[in-house]
């Protein structure tokens, strides 16, 4: 049979005849899988953290939820709004009311700090002071042991992530802030949102602790719908008594996201490509024994009239075959093992620690994978032309 048709007969029956003796070079043949599958398993651990602290950040926000901070700041952190400012920001139109009226909350954002039980060191935690609207403002929070502080008093309730991660922050507690004992007398959870992290009090009791005045960083503002976002946003802006920069709370999040996001992509991607060069001089020097097992099975196939194309190709399959054995075991021990794991990094964009969960999700498994194969690749593309262009006289000679 000639033509592409034969070609392909013959690329067929190479490459079966390749895998049937993947056994006879198991010891060979494993070592590449496991190389490559340790890089897929580190590739992926890297980008399932970046991806993990990107969804903790990024779903804290809400499209009905704007957040007004003074102009020209890029965080909370250096932001300062006047009571004045508060004021007039909830008397815009576009608000979500109730029977306190307008449904804002002005906040103040400080660092704390807290023993990290996993590292044994000292971490930078956010306390977050806020009004009594806070929870309307974000309806996915809820306490889920003991309760919430009362306004006037010393008292924090703390993140169900914050408290999983750092010491001394179980209820009935006492730790100590700006000079002041606080009691703990609450555990929320905020449904795995960046405020699982923080600790929360009321703010007209950190303000003067911190010699804030009557000032707050950020207003969190619930809107009537989406689409009031516009003209609410309009109003604040054009108003001559503000000088304030007004976004929605999801496009804040992924703003301060950005940065640490970008890091841990970087640097994971620069270790995997590190890794990945090992793994392919581990697959080249798989192939190349694959190719001198069966020189005189190949000689005897170029014998028979099949061409040096179909050999080569064989070659790279299974180097694929191999490689993406190896990617799919990296994918399954990453997903096994870091999936769901929780921990803590610093977000410096807020100077604070944020604990999220990693995220091994199919697509980060898919790019694992594919760069497995990529690895293969490279792996099997000498042999392969090597196995091409072997002599087929000098091999015959050994049989």
């Amino acid at each position: 049979m000639r033509g592409p048709a034969g070609w392909l007969v013959q690329v067929a029956v190479v490459t079966l005849l390749n895998v049937r003796t993947v056994r006879q070079r198991l010891g060979s043949s494993l070592v590449a899988v496991v190389g490559i599958a340790g890089v897929v398993t580190i590739f992926v651990a890297v980008l399932s953290t970046a991806e993990g602290f990107r969804r903790t950040v990024q779903s804290a926000g809400s499209r009905d939820t704007a957040v007004v901070l003074r102009a020209g700041s890029d965080s909370e952190m250096v932001s300062v709004l006047s009571r004045e400012d508060v004021s007039v920001i909830g008397d815009a139109a576009g608000l979500r009311r109730g029977a306190g009226g307008a449904v804002v909350s002005g906040e103040l954002f400080v660092i704390v700090d807290l023993l990290n039980r996993a590292t044994n060191t000292t971490a930078n935690v956010s306390l977050r002071g806020v009004g009594p609207n806070a929870f309307a403002v974000r309806p996915e929070v809820a306490i889920i042991q003991g309760r919430a502080f009362e306004a006037g008093r010393n008292e924090l309730i703390v993140g169900r992530g914050a408290a999983a991660q750092f010491a001394g922050t179980a209820v009935g507690r006492t730790l100590r802030f700006g000079r002041s004992d606080w009691t703990v007398v609450g555990i929320f959870d905020a449904g795995g949102t960046l405020a699982d992290s923080e600790l929360w009090c009321d703010a007209a009791v950190l303000q003067p602790l911190y010699q804030r005045g009557t000032t707050v960083q950020a207003v969190y503002a619930k809107l009537e719908s989406p689409e009031a976002f516009a003209g609410f946003k309009d109003a604040l802006t054009s108003d001559p008594r503000l000088n304030v920069k007004v976004m929605r709370e999801t496009d804040y999040y992924a703003e301060q996201s950005q940065m640490i996001t970008a890091l841990i992509s970087t640097i994971g991607v620069g270790i995997a490509l590190l890794m990945g060069i090992g793994a392919v001089f581990g697959a080249v020097n798989t192939m190349y024994t694959a190719v001198a097992a069966r020189t005189r099975e190949i000689a005897v196939l170029r014998a028979l009239g099949f061409g040096g194309g179909p050999v080569a190709v064989s070659v790279l399959v299974e180097s694929l075959l191999l490689a993406g054995s190896g990617g799919l075991a990296g994918g399954a021990i990453a997903y096994a093992t870091f999936h769901g794991f929780r921990t803590s990094t610093m977000n410096w964009q807020s100077f604070s620690q944020v604990t999220f969960a990693f995220a091994v999700t199919p697509g980060i498994v898919a790019r694992g994978v594919a760069y497995a194969l990529a690895m293969g690749l490279a792996g099997g593309l000498l042999p392969a032309v090597r196995a091409a262009r072997l002599p087929i006289v000098s091999a015959l000679r050994e049989l």
